[in-house]
């Protein structure tokens, strides 16, 4: 069988993204998360990546200090250190980043351009997947 990569998710999933100027403020990224019922937003300045603003940013580090997200920017908060991958990534290696770095979203990108976002869903996604074609390729296996 084919070791899985990020292309495998990214074929499957829409390549639409969230994405919101650095310079909103926190209250619109948040709107925009609610009204698109996600958990994090792509940060960019024209077509160039910045970085991710999750609902964890939000609540770290404008709650739990007291700021209000009407008057903050998005650029003041969000996470800009996150690695990032490549399509051809296997999945194993994005799951490890995710839980050394205790993240639910990781950008993808390819010649210095996002193509995509991959969040801990996503993953759960394609492992659920993957088990079900193992168990049809035994079923078929044993049943011939």
């Amino acid at each position: 069988m084919n070791m899985r990569t990020i292309k495998h998710i990214l074929d499957r999933k829409s390549r639409e993204l969230a994405i919101i100027e650095p310079e909103k403020t926190v209250f619109e990224a948040l709107k925009l998360m609610a009204d698109k019922n996600i958990g994090s937003v792509i940060v960019m300045d024209g077509i160039r990546y910045l970085g991710i603003l999750s609902e964890r940013n939000y609540a770290r580090q404008v709650v739990l200090l007291n700021k209000s997200s009407k008057e903050l920017a998005v650029r003041e908060i969000m996470r800009t250190d996150l690695p990032k991958l490549s399509k051809n990534d296997p999945i194993e290696k994005c799951m490890e980043i995710m839980a050394q770095l205790n993240v639910r979203y990781l950008p993808v990108v390819e010649n210095e351009t996002l193509i995509g976002l991959i969040s801990v869903k996503d993953l759960l996604d394609e492992v659920l997947l993957h088990q079900k074609d193992v168990i049809e390729n035994l079923t078929h296996y044993i049943n011939t």
